[in-house]
C-alpha cells in the first residue's frame, strides 16, 4: 500500500492554495498538504529538513510570480540543494503567465517536470497523482 504523497504550494495567492486543496479533495485524491507564500519559506523548510524525507513533500506546485523570492529564484537556490536530497521531489510549475519566454525558461530547468497554466486542470493533478 503507498503512503499518502505530500503535496506542497508555493504560491502567494491564498485563494488559490485553498482553491487547489478543494480541488483535490472534490477529486478524492489523498494528500497531505503544506502551503507557503514565498519561495524563501519554502526554501527554509525545505533546509530545515534536508535530511528528514518523511517531512519533504513528493510534489511542489511552484507559483513563478511571488514577492520575497520568485518561483525562478527557489529553482535556483533548490537546484544548489537537490543532489544533498536522497527524496526526489517532483516540481511543476503552475503559473497565470502565458509568456512563450516563462514557458521555454521552465522548461530549461531540469528538475521542473511540467508547466501548467492556471488554474491547475483536474486532469493535469490526476496525471501528477498518476506518477506518484
Amino acid at each position: 500500500m503507498k503512503s499518502t504523497p505530500k503535496i506542497c504550494i508555493i504560491d502567494d495567492d491564498y485563494i488559490y492554495r485553498y482553491t487547489v486543496v478543494k480541488k483535490m479533495e472534490t477529486m478524492h485524491l489523498e494528500a497531505n498538504t503544506m502551503d507557503f507564500e514565498d519561495g524563501e519559506v519554502a526554501l527554509a523548510f525545505i533546509l530545515k529538513n534536508l535530511n528528514i524525507d518523511s517531512e519533504l513533500p513528493d510534489v511542489i506546485f511552484l507559483d513563478i510570480d511571488m514577492p520575497v523570492m520568485d518561483g525562478f529564484q527557489f529553482m535556483k537556490e533548490f537546484s544548489k540543494i537537490e543532489h544533498q536530497l536522497s527524496k526526489k521531489i517532483n516540481i511543476y510549475m503552475i503559473s497565470s503567465s502565458l509568456d512563450p519566454i516563462d514557458i521555454e525558461r521552465a522548461k530549461k530547468i531540469h528538475s521542473i517536470a511540467d508547466y501548467f497554466v492556471k488554474p491547475i486542470k483536474a486532469e493535469q493533478l490526476q496525471s501528477v497523482f498518476s506518477l506518484l
